[in-house]
């Protein structure tokens, strides 16, 4: 194959890829939403205190969506 069809190809996979991840979080986050909703709770109305007065929601959301984003569990065939 030539460097143009490579090209083409990495591409299309690359366009692939994306559209898989952002679905993947699109559900992650459906899944998680109780976390999000507490952070979010907690978050209110707070500017820089969000930081450590949110850190265990904060945590806890970011666990749960790690859980369902990581890499090493999802096997994407491209």
């Amino acid at each position: 194959m030539g460097y143009i069809q490579d090209a083409r190809e990495n591409h299309v996979k690359k366009k692939v890829e994306e559209a898989l991840r952002s679905k993947m979080k699109q559900k992650a986050l459906k899944e998680c939403d109780r976390y999000t909703a507490k952070y979010a709770e907690c978050a209110s109305g707070k500017t820089l205190s969000v930081v450590w007065r949110c850190r265990q929601q904060a945590k806890e959301l970011n666990d749960c969506l790690h859980q369902l984003c990581s890499d090493s569990d999802h096997i994407i065939l491209l």
